[in-house]
C-alpha cells in the first residue's frame, strides 16, 4: 500500500489515479495513524517552497514523517515541490527545508540560458540516467518526462544523483539516498514513463 501524504497541496488525485492505472493500491491521508502503518510514502507538492513548508509544518505531520523516514527507513518518493522540500532549503524562500538530502534548491541561472528559453521550464523534457537504480528499471534510456518548475536541485554528492535533464544547461532531476528518493518532474503527468516509475517505486524499492 502506497500512502500519499495530504498536507494541503499537491496533485493528490492525479498521483492516486496513476497508481491505480499501475495496479498499485494507494491511499491519500493526513492521519498520523495511517502514516504510522504505511509501507511506502509519497510526498507530493506544487507551488512555492515556503508555502509548501508552511503547510507541512502546520499539518502536524512532520514528527511522524521524520520517524517513519529517518528512523524506520520507510521508502519515500518526493515529487516536484515535495522533492525540493527534502533539500536543506531553497533560494525561493526563507524557511529551512527538511534536510533529508545533502543539497539545496536553486533558481535557474538566467545567465546560462539562451533568451529563447523562458522560466518556468515547462513541458516535456528528455531525461538522462546517470546510474542504474531500481526506480528506473526497464525504462528506456533518455525517456521524456513532464516538467513545470523554476527551481532545481543543487546536490552536494554526485552519488546521490540519479538523472539529469538539460534546459540551457544540465541539472539534476532525480536523487536517491538509502530509502529517500525524489524527482523534479511529474510522473503522474508523464504517461507510460511516469506509470512505470511509480510501479517501480511500489514494487522494487
Amino acid at each position: 500500500m502506497i500512502t500519499i501524504i495530504d498536507y494541503g497541496i499537491g496533485n493528490l488525485g492525479s498521483l492516486n489515479n496513476m497508481l491505480k492505472k499501475a495496479s498499485v493500491a494507494s491511499v491519500i491521508t493526513s492521519e498520523p495513524e495511517v502514516i504510522e502503518g504505511a509501507e511506502k510514502l509519497i510526498l507530493p507538492g506544487v507551488g512555492s517552497f515556503d508555502h509548501g513548508m508552511h503547510h507541512l509544518l502546520n499539518s502536524g505531520l512532520l514528527p511522524i514523517l521524520e520517524k517513519r523516514v529517518l528512523q524506520d527507513k520507510v521508502p519515500i518518493l518526493g515529487v516536484c515541490l515535495g522533492a525540493q522540500l527534502m533539500t536543506r532549503g531553497s533560494e525561493e524562500g526563507e524557511l529551512p527545508g527538511l534536510g533529508w538530502i545533502e543539497g539545496n534548491t536553486v533558481k535557474f541561472d538566467k545567465a546560462r540560458l539562451p533568451q529563447s528559453l523562458k522560466i518556468p521550464h515547462m513541458g516535456w523534457g528528455d531525461t538522462k540516467f546517470l546510474k542504474e537504480h531500481k526506480l528506473f528499471a526497464d525504462i528506456p534510456e533518455q525517456p521524456r518526462f513532464y516538467y513545470v518548475h523554476s527551481y532545481h536541485f543543487a546536490l552536494e554528492s554526485a552519488s546521490d544523483k540519479l538523472a539529469e535533464a538539460k534546459y540551457g544547461y544540465d541539472f539534476p532531476v532525480a536523487f536517491a539516498r538509502d530509502n529517500i528518493a525524489g524527482v523534479q518532474f511529474h510522473p503522474e503527468k508523464s504517461h507510460k514513463f511516469g506509470l512505470k516509475l511509480l510501479y517501480n517505486f511500489a514494487t522494487l524499492l
